[in-house]
């Protein structure tokens, strides 16, 4: 049984999820092409997990588009969300596989980013960039996905 707010939110996301067109870059960008999701996909793989850590994202996200984006993920399959047995309150989100199969996309684009943009990054790009210096880049993926592999382990092990 559907309550109201249930409906409404359910509602925003198919809004969302125009699928504008049967291209696969447009189907894509419908789930994807928006800032915010591609910062939340960041932060997770960066060790964030909690509302309020992505909250405290240097890029300042408001708690609606958090609230919402969060919502479009998780109903999309990228992302995941439980909670601690011990605080029911807390809610702790992780990558799917689907999720973490964005990684190569974003590494791709910190790397066009650096090539391209002349612009001092901050602490967050120059954790990125550091990581992926002198190394292949197929290399620096597969190194990323096993980290966070370790992360979302340790998140399943907390709640079972």
């Amino acid at each position: 049984m559907l309550n109201i707010s249930s409906f409404v939110r359910q509602a925003k996301l198919n809004v969302m999820k125009k699928d504008r067109s049967n291209c696969p870059l447009t189907s894509a960008l419908d789930i994807i092409g928006d800032k915010w999701s591609l910062i939340i996909i960041r932060d997770l793989f960066l060790g964030k997990k909690t509302f309020t850590e992505f909250i405290k994202s240097s890029e300042k996200i408001a708690t609606n588009i958090l609230a919402n984006r969060l919502e479009l993920l998780t109903a999309n399959g990228l992302i995941k969300v439980t909670k601690l047995p011990n605080d029911r309150k807390t809610k702790l989100y992780y990558l799917t596989d689907k999720g973490i199969d964005m990684y190569p996309i974003i590494y791709e684009m910190v790397q066009w980013s650096d090539r391209n943009v002349n612009k001092k990054f901050g602490p967050i790009g120059a954790e990125l960039l550091k990581n992926s210096q002198g190394q292949s880049t197929k290399k620096v993926i597969s190194k990323m996905t096993l980290s966070y592999l370790n992360i979302r382990e340790e998140i399943l092990a907390k709640v079972k």
